[in-house]
């Protein structure tokens, strides 16, 4: 093909499809963009693994109480807006008792070296006693003595095949601010984050579950006093 052949083909090109051709590139640019964007954004969020990281606060109602409580305290993202609700599910991290960071992202994840998270869930009374108050009347009936000794001077009792607490101890401790809690045992306990639960009631008509790592038994004073301070300083005061 000859200069002049060339020149003529190139003059027949439409000018149309010179431009289609462009605006696909540009489209096609500006997909690789947004995916790379996206990769980078959806890779974030599986790394944190539906935690966050936010600090801004929700009000959340819940019978007559009002708990305010910063997003990264609040463990399941359907719960991260202000509203009334039946029940809250907060985690915090231990001894600080703060919400999720990525600096303690393997703690969070299970994936850390030991067992530093606290699990909290706050929901309307049902019954007119915590766990404390239901030594007597109900745990007392249900649990194998003599029982042997624990951490932090705790007692642990066994309980009756027939109690409904199969695979389960009952911490106890003497003294006027007892403290009284469920504790898992066997396999499931080694794996688990939070082996042992107590309740609490705390604010106008809420009771307060936690569930913690049984390792923390040996300073459960601390770990109760942490606990009702975080209370006091989330719920609302009249």
């Amino acid at each position: 093909m000859n200069t002049s052949q060339t020149a003529d083909s190139i003059r027949a090109i439409d000018p149309h499809f010179m431009m289609r051709v462009f605006q696909l590139f540009v489209a096609l640019a500006i997909i690789a963009l947004l995916l790379s964007l996206a990769g980078r954004w959806l890779g974030h969020s599986i790394s944190r693994g539906g935690h966050t990281a936010s600090l801004a606060f929700r009000e959340i109602v819940i019978g007559n109480d009002v708990i305010r409580v910063p997003e990264n305290a609040i463990r399941f993202e359907t719960q991260r807006h202000d509203g009334v609700a039946k029940r809250l599910d907060l985690y915090f991290h231990l001894p600080d008792m703060t919400g999720y960071t990525d600096a303690a992202r393997d703690d969070f994840n299970n994936a850390g070296s030991g067992k530093n998270i606290v699990f909290v869930s706050l929901e309307p009374r049902v019954m007119s006693r915590d766990m404390t108050g239901r030594l007597e009347p109900i745990y007392r009936s249900l649990i194998l003595e003599p029982g042997i000794a624990g951490e932090g001077g705790a007692t642990l009792y066994g309980f009756r095949p027939d109690s409904g607490y199969m695979d389960e101890l009952l911490a106890v401790t003497d003294g006027q601010d007892r403290l009284v809690a469920r504790c898992m045992t066997g396999p499931e306990a080694a794996e688990t984050l939070a082996a042992c639960e107590r309740d609490i009631h705390v604010g106008e008509d809420l009771s307060l579950t936690y569930r913690f790592p049984r390792e923390t038994l040996a300073n459960w004073a601390d770990l109760e006093a942490a606990i009702r301070a975080k209370a006091a300083e989330l719920v609302a005061a009249d």
